[in-house]
């Protein structure tokens, strides 16, 4: 299930460039069109009306009004899947994460996200702490329905206890770089409320150990969110 997830998340970033690009295309060869079947005073008319493809200032009418330039936060609830050294020392369970968000402009926002859980598995666990950066684009939007990808770096700082030789053992602290990937799908409620689903990887640099390898590893959050918006 987790690797069908995550096929998901790699392969939507593409699916909207595609499209996209189509989108563009087709209102490129629309124009010319225009001008041969009118006159010149209507078609240049007709073809200012027709919003351009892209994240120009046209695509404002594509957007809901006045949701610009706005705060956004909220929280996220669902599971988190840990992988690789991670999953040999917890369990997957349900976590909820912050979420805080900026529309810097139509099509694209800054994004933070801060989370910490603990996952325990019989005598051992691991700690998950991050604070993730990302940039959330949106490339089409359906009225108040648009589908997202977002992708960024962040700040991790992951746990682990082991059992070393019979004796539980944690593994040295420190704060790494790392990196995170997402995609989801969001509904305007109203200029306040917004609901959605969103995908989110997040993979830390390795941790260096003094015996017994190094701690690295990797989740995948899969969440419901809701997002309050004020100015």
């Amino acid at each position: 299930m987790l690797n069908k997830i995550l096929k998901i998340v790699l392969i939507t970033p593409v699916l909207m460039t595609g499209v996209f690009i189509s989108d563009a295309q087709a209102q490129q060869q629309m124009k010319p069109n225009i001008h041969v079947l009118t006159g010149e005073a209507s078609a240049k008319k007709v073809s200012n009306d027709i919003p351009s493809a892209g994240f120009g200032s046209s695509a404002s009418e594509q957007r809901i009004p006045g949701d610009i330039n706005k705060h956004s936060i909220g929280i996220g609830l669902g599971q988190t899947f840990l992988r690789s050294d991670f999953h040999e020392h917890g369990a997957d369970k349900i976590t909820p994460d912050i979420y805080y968000n900026y529309s810097a402009s139509y099509s694209f926002d800054f994004m933070a996200n801060a989370h910490w859980s603990k996952h325990k598995f019989q005598n051992k666990d691991v700690t998950i702490k991050g604070l993730a950066l990302s940039i959330k684009g949106k490339g089409f939007q359906f009225d108040a329905f648009a589908p997202f990808v977002l992708g960024g770096f962040g700040f991790y700082e992951p746990q682990a206890t082991r059992n070393i030789g019979g004796t539980l053992t944690k593994t040295r602290e420190q704060l790494v770089f790392g990196m995170n990937i997402g995609a989801g799908v969001e509904l305007r409620l109203n200029s306040e409320w917004t609901v959605g689903v969103i995908a989110h990887y997040h993979d830390p640099f390795s941790v260096r150990q003094d015996i017994n390898g190094d701690l690295d590893g990797s989740y995948m959050k899969l969440l419901i969110l809701g997002m309050y918006t004020f100015n």
